[in-house]
């Protein structure tokens, strides 16, 4: 039997563990389970920690389960990686190994009066302050807003800063704390993709920096220590994995850049999950973004290896909408009907949908915005609206191509693309006509988790996965091209910028909704 590596994925709706044949990429078998997400208030979002780590666990056993059911030694895995959603934020007890409040998960809006106030000590009020560091602006969407958040809010974290028992992580922090042991020896680290993220890590240094640490009044000894994204970090102590080591971390697009083999300078992945991320390979040099991207580091794959770069642009809202219209409108019964429903109509009928329900991320970082649906009339109905929302994602990834063109100089040619929504051929001839380029999907979907697997699988002490060039699977893909003129794309195009700019300056902290950061709270709801 060809070695085989797992991988945890931990996303925003839903964990899976997946099981890889390290020789040839294919999946083997794999075990999913459900995340409940909680609104405790208007814009707030938060999942708990403990069902988010019992979910690994349970993926982990039901996956080895069905291993065995093909009568293949869960012994033949070699390796365990870890990618997960990014910016999400714990913060947890050393000693009793419990979380002092639940996760607050990537899009919450809480912090906005913290982001704020957090500008506002700023140069210039400049929301870019800190850029030159980071490549982010101050927003919510980072992990140390939602950090300070949780310091100044919560009075178990309070305490347990100070007596010295708190520890703070991203989702991949927490996972592989817990399963190396926990509050019995567990490691308590993180990678460099994930750590990017947290506006307290220098690109440039890669490490935590003194000055960003100050500027959040955040304390150094709360923080993981920082590895690179393909080494062993520990074993597995906690799961009928046991010994076998733990040696891969990425946030999850950096996982899929990998996964969809992107290692050359410009090639470009987007992910459509419950948000859209799209990054573009920009080598062993950060390029700072004059257009609304972020500058992130991509991988490391290896402590001796250079960090790689890329440009991202992060939409809040794209596989959500689809949620948000079957869970909240109860225009559709599943996920899947949305496709159909939309080709019912083959046009909006003029009708513009902005899913600004987190404000706008990329290229404008507005957290004032909220969603709007405007061109209405009488004729329009759910199968317009529908259509309109499965565009909007399309509309939102072309302003993220666009910037990205300017940025680097060079104009796209083609999108490998990747993520659940991608299973919608609808939304992947939309995105092709409204982009004007290519549109590459590969007939394994699950590059995420592949590429959680590829850095586990090759890290130094592991070597059963090989990342040189010429042993790359030959991975089969689907391709969409453009159907329609440019003319009708960037008439669309055009509308759609008006939508966004009607959206724009909608929420205010003074209107009422500005208490949202100033609750005091004891305990985990």
């Amino acid at each position: 039997m060809d070695p085989l590596v797992g991988a945890i994925d931990q996303g925003t709706s839903s964990t899976r563990f997946l099981v890889f044949n390290a020789k040839t990429a294919e999946v083997i078998i794999h075990h999913q389970v459900e995340i409940n997400q909680s609104f405790p208030k208007e814009g707030w979002v938060e999942e708990d920690p403990r069902e988010i780590i019992q979910s690994v666990y349970e993926c982990i056993e039901k996956t080895c389960k069905k291993l065995c059911h093909l009568n293949i030694d869960i012994g033949n895995i070699k390796a365990v990686g870890v990618t997960n959603q990014r910016e999400t934020t714990l913060v947890w007890d050393k000693v009793t190994g419990e979380p002092l409040y639940n996760a607050i998960v990537w899009l919450d809006l809480r912090t906005q009066s913290t982001v704020e106030r957090l500008i506002n000590k700023a140069p210039g009020k400049n929301k870019n302050h800190l850029k030159h560091k980071t490549g982010l602006p101050i927003s919510t969407y980072f992990s140390a807003v939602k950090l300070r958040w949780l310091l100044d809010n919560v009075d178990m974290v309070q305490q347990a800063v100070l007596t010295g028992r708190a520890m703070f992580g991203t989702v991949d922090s927490w996972i592989i704390w817990c399963l190396t042991g926990g509050r019995k020896g567990g490691i308590h680290c993180t990678d460099v993709s994930n750590a990017s993220r947290t506006m307290l890590f220098n690109i440039h240094t890669m490490d935590w920096d003194h000055e960003l640490c100050s500027y959040f009044d955040i304390p150094m000894e709360l923080l993981p220590k920082v590895k690179s994204s393909s080494e062993i970090y520990g074993r597995m102590k906690t799961t009928i994995l046991e010994g076998v080591p733990i040696s891969g971390c990425l946030g999850d697009q950096s996982a899929a850049l990998v996964g969809q083999m992107c290692f050359k300078d410009g090639q470009t992945k987007n992910t459509y999950g419950t948000g859209c991320f799209m990054l573009r390979n920009t080598g062993n040099k950060p390029v700072m973004s004059e257009h609304g991207l972020l500058t992130t580091v991509a991988y490391k794959m290896g402590p001796d290896q250079p960090p790689c770069y890329a440009l991202e642009g992060s939409v809040a809202i794209a596989g959500a909408v689809v949620r948000w219209l079957k869970d909240n409108m109860g225009i559709v019964q599943s996920s899947a009907e949305i496709e159909k429903l939309a080709a019912s109509a083959g046009t909006s009928y003029g009708c513009y949908f902005v899913p600004a329900f987190s404000g706008l991320y990329a290229p404008y970082w507005e957290p004032s915005a909220r969603g709007i649906i405007c061109g209405l009339t009488q004729f329009t109905n759910k199968s317009h609206l529908a259509f309109a929302a499965l565009e909007a994602v399309c509309f939102q990834t072309r302003e993220i191509v666009d910037a990205m063109n300017k940025d680097s100089g060079v104009p796209l040619v083609q999108l490998q693309v990747d993520g659940g929504m991608t299973a919608n051929r609808l939304l992947m001839q939309l995105q092709a006509d409204i982009l004007g380029v290519s549109v590459v999907k590969p007939s394994m979907s699950e590059t995420t988790a592949l590429g959680a697997a590829m850095a586990a699988g090759a890290a130094e002490g592991v070597k059963v996965w090989s990342l040189s060039p010429s042993d790359l699977p030959r991975i089969t893909s689907e391709k969409y091209e453009p159907q329609i003129n440019s003319d009708e794309s960037e008439f669309r195009f055009a509308r759609w910028k008006k939508a966004v700019q009607r959206s724009m300056n909608w929420e205010t902290t003074e209107s009422g909704c500005g208490d949202n950061g100033l609750v005091k709270v004891n305990s985990i709801p």
